[in-house]
């Protein structure tokens, strides 16, 4: 029999909790940036999401010792089976991690960390995308208007008027958008009825692991590069990674996929602000232009598919 997905809406902590996520994700495209300047992009982002998975495991022993005294002969089997699904998941949602982490810590060191938060901010608009393929949920026409918008965001900011030609520091963070965008969607399918903290840990583990063993291959990790990075990665590792990824799983409970998307989108206008702030790097005129159609592109594709509905109905 197939399993039953709740229903899901939104609540004001769920608002709140990716709001913060967002903010938090704003400063760790900063500590990114920051962290290139000792090592290199693998090792960087291997160490940080361990140290993230290093932040939960504490939690993660604590609770199970505590569920796993609470269990009898009959509840311990459906523990056990419910353990080996979130095991399940948080392996998936590892190598999407990696995935989408890795393309952006590698684009972060090419080019303006503000410039790659809003490109990887395109997710937004590929969630609806994913859920039409996989899902077969149709996208409101508004929707596909705005998709046109941000694309044409992306040219201004991305796209070098002289050789009309998209450089590697703007491929990467697109293909880092599509690795989100299918991580949302499936922490939107995983993450209600499921312990966050575990699942994310696990997701962590994973992501942290597939990481490190890529640092061995394609880099040299030095141990005085990696001390000079210590505080950057501490942010982007403790903060950014084992407390914001877990805010967002939890989050996500109390979410839908597309509001979740919309707040979490907000990390692109803090990384530029912050940007701005801590390391004095202004986007050009034409960059600023691209991020402002992007920016209310994304902001209109939320209210697209109510305002289509009420579209819908007024014809009838």
């Amino acid at each position: 029999m197939e399993e039953q997905q709740p229903v899901q809406k939104t609540q004001l902590r769920g608002v709140l909790l990716l709001l913060l996520t967002s903010l938090i994700w704003g400063g760790a495209f900063i500590a990114q940036k920051m962290g290139m300047d000792a090592v290199r992009p693998l090792t960087f982002s291997g160490l940080r999401i361990l140290m993230g998975a290093t932040v939960l495991l504490p939690i993660v022993i604590f609770r199970e010792r505590r569920d796993w005294k609470a269990l009898t002969d009959e509840t311990r089997p459906a523990h056990i089976a419910a353990g080996k699904k979130l095991l399940l998941r948080g392996v998936i949602l590892g190598f999407i991690f990696a995935f989408a982490n890795n393309t952006q810590q590698i684009a972060i060191s090419l080019t303006s960390p503000g410039k790659v938060a809003f490109i990887t901010a395109l997710y937004i608009f590929l969630v609806p995308v994913i859920g039409l393929i996989i899902f077969r949920k149709k996208i409101p026409v508004l929707t596909w208007i705005c998709i046109l918008f941000g694309i044409l965001g992306l040219y201004f900011l991305s796209i070098d008027p002289s050789d009309l030609s998209f450089t590697v520091g703007d491929i990467l963070p697109f293909a880092c958008s599509i690795g989100f965008a299918i991580h949302i969607t499936a922490v939107s399918r995983f993450s209600p009825g499921t312990d966050g903290v575990r699942l994310a840990f696990i997701q962590f583990t994973t992501a942290g692991i597939l990481t490190v063993i890529l640092m061995f291959i394609f880099e040299k990790p030095e141990i005085h590069a990696i001390l000079d990075a210590l505080p950057p990665m501490l942010y982007a590792g403790c903060l950014s990674c084992g407390v914001g990824y877990t805010l967002q799983i939890v989050g996500q409970k109390y979410a839908t996929a597309s509001v979740a998307a919309l707040l979490l989108c907000m990390e692109s206008v803090f990384a530029v602000l912050l940007q701005a702030l801590i390391l004095g790097q202004m986007l050009s005129p034409r960059e600023m232009l691209g991020c402002s159609i992007m920016f209310a592109a994304i902001i209109f594709s939320q209210f697209s598919e109510p305002l289509s509905e009420k579209l819908f109905r007024s014809k009838k």
